[in-house]
């Protein structure tokens, strides 16, 4: 009988092991696509006016912001200054969405990594090896 119970405990690692480490082969596998699709996103907003319009990268940071020759009417720097950091803030929001959800597709549900990008909380990203080395594994 407890040969009986090794073998199915056995079996269910092997099982366990053969999932894991097919997630592990999709994961690296999938690396260099992602690295690709994450070099080549490009994020686009505009101004609720249509005056500005921003392009941004994977992590935010700014490609180009082109402004409307029609913004030079007004004159007003300090309106044309808002207009643009408000313009640039949302499309790097929409940029880290994007990205997250990029990234997000390539990692297994419920990844620590997923959650950390998600949140920036560095105790998310080390949960898992908080929790290992707390009960001294």
């Amino acid at each position: 009988m407890a040969e009986s119970a090794d073998r199915d405990a056995n079996r269910a690692l092997r099982a366990r092991f053969d999932e894991v480490y097919g997630q592990y082969q999709r994961l690296r596998s999938g690396l260099d696509e992602l690295q690709i699709r994450l070099a080549e996103l490009r994020v686009t907003e505009r101004s609720d006016d249509g005056q500005v319009t921003a392009v941004v990268g994977a992590r935010g940071e700014v490609i180009s912001v082109e402004v409307a020759p029609s913004v030079f009417h007004d004159r007003d720097a300090p309106a044309l200054s808002r207009k643009i950091t408000e313009t640039v803030l949302r499309a790097s929001r929409a940029a880290v969405a994007a990205t997250h959800e990029l990234v997000a597709g390539y990692l297994p549900p419920g990844s620590p990594s997923v959650e950390f990008l998600r949140t920036h909380d560095f105790g998310a990203l080390l949960g898992r090896a908080d929790a290992v080395l707390s009960r001294g594994e």
